[in-house]
């Protein structure tokens, strides 16, 4: 992480797993460097109750120095985050929907406390600064599953917050392909220089597929698209559309590609002229998917019951 500020990587919040977010040398390091995290927790992370922190020095009994650490008793003490869960009044918790999955929006119960950590807090002079303590326990559930600490700001809305934690999925995905896809658990080597070396080849390799992709649009696109194509009444909106979708697909876009861009679209639409016609050619899936469905000539059509699961979350989504 120092390395990538250093190299001028714009700064983010860091959003790692509990084998790095429960060590709490690793979120000193990163709030030195300036940066906000929202990091899993284990279960049994030790926490200081809401409006509670370690007791203060005790008083100077006259003798020897004064004393200047903070200290616990028998009856002030922090508890586990899962334990603080468990406590948890039911109307303290809300349902929030951090992102849409492939049928239906990603949903699950939250609930959030501002606590103070209570990792070597005796050690300390001060009491450490509050955090945000984010807690999962979904539906049906018999106890919560994930725990966060996390340095977003005070203010900041529990939908964000939500949000911005969730995304620690992208990179669970990008590991999981890169072990799929391009071999990065396949390593057989002993040396601690082999191993970056294949990381780094198996990263470089990923990427190529990931920048590919960036440029291919959605289906939803397509299909809005190729339905646009049979109705000859809409043949301006879906040059408009196909405009738009080239320019945005177009990886650079140079002065030639930007002049000629307009002609490959007039393929679609009858009354064009024939010069454009002959010297043009689709340059991308894009038009060959809409030529396809404008030469099946009106036989290309959502049925009533294909709208009528559509309206019910499962079909799809032909607007």
């Amino acid at each position: 992480m120092r390395q990538a500020l250093a190299s001028g990587v714009p700064p983010g919040v860091a959003l790692p797993d509990p084998a790095y977010g429960n060590d709490s040398n690793f979120r000193a390091g990163i709030t030195e460097l300036g940066l906000p995290y929202a990091v899993g927790i284990m279960p049994s992370t030790a926490v200081w109750r809401p409006g509670e922190a370690p007791l203060p020095p005790a008083p100077y009994s006259g003798r020897g120095r004064p004393a200047k650490r903070l200290r616990r008793d028998e009856t002030h003490r922090p508890v586990s985050v899962k334990t603080l869960a468990l406590e948890l009044p039911a109307d303290t918790w809300q349902q929030i929907a951090w992102r849409d999955g492939s049928n239906t929006p990603l949903t699950s119960r939250f609930a959030r406390l501002r606590v103070r950590p209570a990792h070597d807090d005796t050690k300390r002079n001060e009491p450490p600064a509050e955090q945000w303590l984010l807690i999962e326990w979904p539906e049906g559930e018999t106890e919560p599953d994930h725990y966060w600490l996390s340095t977003l700001p005070a203010d900041i809305s529990f939908e964000r917050m939500v949000d911005v934690t969730k995304m620690r999925w992208r990179t669970e995905r990008d590991y999981l392909e890169l072990k799929q896809e391009v071999e990065l658990g396949r390593y057989e080597g002993r040396g601690w220089r082999g191993f970056h070396h294949h990381a780094s080849l198996c990263v470089a390799a990923y990427g190529f597929p990931v920048s590919e992709k960036e440029t291919i649009p959605p289906l939803r696109t397509f299909l809005h698209l190729a339905r646009l194509a049979i109705c000859p009444s809409r043949r301006l909106q879906i040059q408009r559309i196909c405009r738009r979708v080239h320019n945005a697909t177009c990886r650079t876009p140079s002065p030639r590609c930007v002049s000629a861009s307009h002609a490959p679209w007039f393929t679609f639409c009858g009354d064009a002229p024939a010069a454009a016609r002959q010297g043009s050619r689709p340059s991308s899936r894009l038009s060959d998917t809409v030529g396809l469905m404008r030469r099946l000539g009106g036989k290309w059509r959502p049925s009533a019951q294909g709208l009528a699961s559509n309206r019910e979350g499962r079909g799809v989504d032909y607007r």
